[in-house]
């Protein structure tokens, strides 16, 4: 049984979030939270919370599921458009440019081994 969990529109970029899921992807869904919970990364309350809804989805399938069997199966970010955050900076000779920050869609898909 598989589960996805999506966080849309998030306030990181899309390379910062990878470091964090790079490194709890294939790894047990308990593993994972643990790690998550310790390491300093500004991605790491994100990807917590996102695993923490997809083991929530799973059980809202079906309740007989093995917790301790699931498994971050897939963990990506994908750049989000820059359309809410509206910033221009003032630039030589009376020009502007806009301000480029970064946004992400992460989505975790964990999935119980089969």
């Amino acid at each position: 049984m598989e589960a996805i969990a999506k966080a849309r529109f998030q306030r990181i970029s899309p390379r910062k979030a990878r470091v964090v899921l790079n490194m709890v992807r294939g790894k047990n869904a308990a593993v994972a939270l643990n790690e998550l919970r310790f390491t300093s990364k500004a991605a790491a309350p994100i990807v917590y919370k996102l695993i923490d809804s997809a083991i929530a989805n799973v059980r809202a399938k079906d309740d007989s599921v093995d917790l301790d069997g699931l498994v971050v199966k897939v963990a990506f970010a994908d750049k989000a458009p820059n359309q809410h955050m509206r910033r221009w900076r003032p630039r030589a000779m009376g020009r502007a440019t806009q301000v480029v920050k970064g946004m992400s869609h992460i989505t975790v898909v964990i999935s119980d081994g089969e």
